[in-house]
């Protein structure tokens, strides 16, 4: 093979890419608005059930109450160590966190391919074909960072919760 042959392979193969990167950014933006969703659900039910939740770490008690996962994979494995409760905290996020990092990482992939098409057609003097490439691969981007957007915040905010529980739950073994 040939340096061109093999320029026009990649190229093909990047052309092939789109359509799946596409489909993937638009069920991330779903995923997005599902995560924040059950983000808010959760803080109204954390809101209702926080009291109760005071109540028991100052009875140094750990029963199931809804809202508090990391407090209630204690309370379902009270032997459970240190390590073993970050690591069911990190497995509750990991989601998010996936979705919050990937999805500018597919928008920067959905802007790029269609470049080569856009730069294609400014060089055969084809307005019309860089503008419709040049939407496409903004828009990508544009929705790759409000996929970003969206779900960051909600992992931001429950990595602190979790990280509040874990201190909580040393404090339930009189560690703290």
């Amino acid at each position: 093979m040939n340096i061109q042959q093999i320029e026009s392979l990649m190229a093909n193969v990047s052309a092939m890419l789109m359509t799946p990167v596409l489909i993937i950014i638009v069920l991330l933006f779903i995923y997005a608005i599902y995560a924040l969703g059950r983000f808010l659900s959760l803080y109204l039910v954390r809101k209702k059930n926080n009291s109760e939740y005071q109540a028991q770490i100052k009875s140094k008690q750990s029963q199931w109450l809804a809202g508090y996962p990391i407090h209630n994979f204690f309370a379902s494995n009270p032997d459970a160590s240190e390590d073993e409760m970050e690591v069911f905290a990190l497995k509750k996020l990991e989601s998010l966190r996936i979705v919050t990092r990937i999805a500018p990482m597919l928008g920067l992939i959905a802007t790029m391919i269609p470049m080569g098409p856009a730069l294609k057609a400014l060089g055969d003097g084809n307005i019309q074909g860089i503008s419709e490439n040049l939407i496409v691969a903004f828009a990508a981007v544009i929705w790759g960072l409000v996929i970003s957007t969206i779900t960051f915040w909600p992992a931001s905010v429950k990595k602190r919760w979790f990280a509040h529980e874990l201190i909580n739950i040393r404090k339930i073994k009189g560690e703290a």
